[in-house]
């Protein structure tokens, strides 16, 4: 029945309907056929990049495809001067607004991610940065996978020494690279999405974070260890140079306060002496 029903719709569609209700344009119908298709392949690529987060890297020709086709829409006329303009036939005929709630959806999505935050100014491709990330993301997990090969035979839960020690560099080149992504990415950022690097990005360092520390039990030193160190030092030895200060200014007290009875004594003195001499 409802094959039947559409069947009958399109052949009404083609015949032209009566009234007042408008009939799209063949280049209004392509507009939207092609809208429709962008939009599906956009959904699947999101859907199965999901996990783990590829989404900016692997769609963002997808996005950058249907935000030109829903431009076309949003631009183009009829041919004939009676017909409506596709904008207002295709997207803001009915009270649902299919195409203008996908599009803003796919919008909200992108911007939610950040994906601008990984990409080049055009959006064509990943930005230098990004691929630099991502370089040493890979070759920080391809080091886990042959040290993890390496001690098949000895694989204790606790037994990650030879990951741990082997791959200490490219982890730590990784983890220093995304901080100073970060903090670039926060003195240039205005809005509060800007202040996240790309869904990509911090995706594929919080899963380094989860293997190098909760999986391997790895710890990575720290290169302020010295500065640490000093003012530990100094806050604890605050208490002993308070405690030394305030001996030392009592004592001066002491001296001060005594001092003039020493003078008046033996001024005592000096005039008992005149008195019986």
């Amino acid at each position: 029945a409802l094959e039947l029903a559409e069947e009958l719709w399109e052949e009404l569609w083609d015949a032209g309907l009566p009234g007042d209700l408008p009939e799209l344009e063949p280049e209004c119908r392509s507009l939207l056929a092609a809208f429709a298709e962008g939009s599906a392949a956009l959904t699947g690529c999101l859907g199965r990049r999901a996990r783990p987060v590829r989404l900016c890297q692997g769609c963002h020709g997808h996005y950058r495809r249907l935000l030109a086709q829903y431009g076309s829409i949003a631009r183009a006329v009829g041919n004939s001067s009676e017909s409506h303009n596709c904008a207002k036939s295709i997207l803001t005929s009915d009270r649902l607004q299919i195409v203008v709630t996908l599009s803003e959806f796919f919008n909200e999505t992108w911007e939610a991610a950040n994906c601008a935050n990984c990409l080049k100014n055009n959006s064509e491709g990943l930005s230098n940065s990004t691929e630099e990330f991502l370089d040493l993301f890979n070759k920080s997990l391809m080091c886990f996978e042959h040290n993890l090969q390496g001690q098949a035979i000895d694989l204790s839960p606790n037994n990650y020494t030879e990951v741990c020690k082997n791959c200490n560099e490219t982890y730590t080149k990784l983890n220093d690279l995304y901080n100073h992504l970060q903090r670039m990415n926060r003195q240039g950022g205005e809005s509060a999405h800007s202040a996240h690097l790309c869904i990509d990005v911090e995706d594929a360092m919080n899963i380094t974070r989860k293997l190098w520390s909760r999986t391997f039990n790895c710890s990575l030193p720290c290169s302020d260890t010295v500065p640490v160190i000093a003012v530990s030092s100094f806050i604890l030895f605050l208490p002993i140079v308070f405690y030394l200060s305030s001996f030392l200014h009592s004592k001066q007290k002491k001296r001060i306060l005594i001092l003039p009875k020493r003078i008046q004594s033996n001024a005592s003195l000096v005039n008992i002496q005149e008195k019986y001499s």
